[in-house]
């Protein structure tokens, strides 16, 4: 049987970028302690320079995993309003999170970055649970829709990629 991945191009690249940019939450997956897996709905962001953040609780089951089991991966992009939902782009991330604490300069900067995609979550940052996650893509897989798949490297996602 043939290679059903395409080779990455420009319009696959821009599609896997156009995804990040306008996804608001993810679903989130991790490994339990017990090693079963858990896929859980998180928000969305980029920072500054176009990589993957959110801002959860310590408190989550998820935010524990992470702790523990670095390792995740995060899927985004919707079903749109008509058609089989599987025909609609999504992008699938590999990734490693790394928490940011708050005493870290970055943290700042994440969190005005943050708030300009997700004013509400304003609230959120007043609580001490709250933590900002960043996630650096090792690999990604794109479905472009039926018949599209594309795997691209951490650079195809960001800006100029």
């Amino acid at each position: 049987m043939a290679d059903v991945i395409r080779p990455t191009d420009d319009e696959s690249r821009a599609l896997a970028q156009s995804l990040m940019q306008t996804a608001r939450f993810a679903a989130l997956g991790v490994l339990l302690e017990e090693s079963q897996p858990l896929v859980a709905r998180v928000a969305f962001g980029l920072d500054a320079q176009g990589g993957p953040v959110s801002l959860i609780s310590d408190l989550a089951q998820h935010s524990q995993a992470l702790r523990r089991h670095p390792v995740c991966s995060l899927l985004i992009g919707e079903p749109g309003a008509k058609g089989d939902a599987l025909a609609h782009p999504r992008l699938s991330l590999m990734a490693e999170a790394a928490f940011v604490p708050r005493t870290d300069p970055a943290h700042a900067v994440l969190a005005d970055a943050y708030l300009r995609q997700h004013p509400k979550a304003k609230l959120y940052l007043q609580f001490t649970d709250f933590s900002f996650v960043r996630f650096t893509v090792t690999a990604a897989h794109l479905n472009g829709g039926f018949g599209k798949a594309f795997r691209l490297a951490a650079a195809d996602l960001l800006p100029g990629g």
